[in-house]
Parts: C-alpha cells; sequence; structure tokens
C-alpha cells in the first residue's frame, strides 16, 4: 500500500498540504495532493483513515474520488470536469449576452421614443 511522506506538512511533491489560515481549505488544497488521496482510496484506504491523517473530511475525499472516476471515464452519473469548466463558461457568456441584449432593448425604445416625438 502506498503511503504519503509528510515532513512538516508538506507531501512528496514539497507542496504544503494544509491550507493558508482565513483561506476556504478545498481552494487550497493542491491538485496534487487531490490526485494522491484519490490513489490512495483507490488502493484501498477508507476516506475516514485518510481524513484523521491529513485532516480533509472523509466527504471531501469521497467527492474527489468521484469527480476523478467521472473525469477517467470510470462511472457515467455525472458531468466530468472539463463538461463543468465548459458549463461554467457558456452560463457566463450567456449572462453577457443577455446583458447586451436587455441594454440594446433600451437604447432601441429610447431612440424610437425620441423619433416619434420630434416634429415633422
Amino acid at each position: 500500500m502506498e503511503e504519503l511522506a509528510r515532513f512538516g506538512g508538506h507531501l512528496i511533491s514539497g507542496e504544503p498540504w494544509f491550507p493558508e489560515e482565513g483561506v476556504c481549505c478545498a481552494e487550497q488544497l493542491s491538485a496534487e495532493f487531490r490526485r494522491q488521496m484519490v490513489e490512495l482510496v483507490r488502493a484501498g484506504r477508507t476516506p475516514e483513515e485518510l481524513a484523521k491523517e491529513f485532516q480533509p473530511s472523509a466527504q471531501s475525499i469521497r467527492t474527489w474520488v468521484r469527480q476523478a472516476d467521472l473525469d477517467d471515464g470510470r462511472r457515467q452519473d455525472g458531468l466530468t470536469s472539463a463538461e463543468k469548466d465548459e458549463l461554467a463558461r457558456l452560463r457566463r457568456e450567456n449572462k453577457i449576452l443577455r446583458a447586451e441584449k436587455e441594454i440594446l432593448r433600451k437604447c432601441t425604445a429610447a431612440f424610437f421614443a425620441r423619433e416619434t416625438d420630434l416634429p415633422r
């Protein structure tokens, strides 16, 4: 079974695995740390064991494993990371387009209101 070496809060890669103070834990855990947690779960360790040893919650570890399984094609009951990124990008783009459409609608209404008020 694979073990992670811990020296002063650092993983094998040398990156700190613990979050900085005042910053959201999920955002600060490195992708390498998450990948190593997924590998340990796949090698037979339970998320609960890993949570006690390395501090992220067992549910976070289960979520990372589920997402890794989706990304690797091991399961089909959700969106891959690439699909999630594309969906977020399209939603942002859609929001911008709706705002632009609303601006054009208001400008057009104001223009025609002025045109109809002018004496001929």
